[in-house]
Formats: structure tokens, C-alpha cells, sequence
């Protein structure tokens, strides 16, 4: 079963990108074709808000962290 384009839609707006990228329009769009990546992203998607932000905070100090 393939998503409707309405779920897909939601998707690229929770992740702050868009449907091209999501349907791999784009090169970086091959992360997403990872389940592992794409069930943590589902999971995130399930939080609450304040729990979002947690882990929002999370991954951008570990980036910030990793760039040094």
C-alpha cells in the first residue's frame, strides 16, 4: 500500500523539508531509504512537543559536538 500524498505532505512538513525530497528528488534524500532512520524519525514524530524539543536539542548539540 502506498502512502496517500496527504500523508506524505505531513511527513515533509514534521521533517522541514519537502515532498521531492522525501520521494528522493534530491541526492540527500538517501537517508531516508534507511527503515532503521526512517522508524526513528516515525518514533520522534510520535513524541510530544516538549519531548520533540528534547531530542531536537539532543541531536543538535552532538552535531555542533561532532564538527569540532
Amino acid at each position: 500500500m502506498k502512502p496517500s500524498i496527504d500523508v506524505v505532505k505531513k511527513l515533509a512538513d514534521e521533517l522541514g523539508t519537502t515532498v521531492g525530497y522525501l520521494i528522493g528528488e534530491a541526492k540527500e534524500a538517501q537517508f531516508l531509504k534507511d527503515p532503521a532512520m526512517l522508524k526513528r524519525f516515525q518514533e520522534i514524530d510520535e513524541l510530544n512537543d516538549k519531548d520533540k524539543e528534547c531530542v531536537y536539542s539532543l541531536l543538535d548539540a552532538y552535531l555542533a559536538k561532532s564538527k569540532l
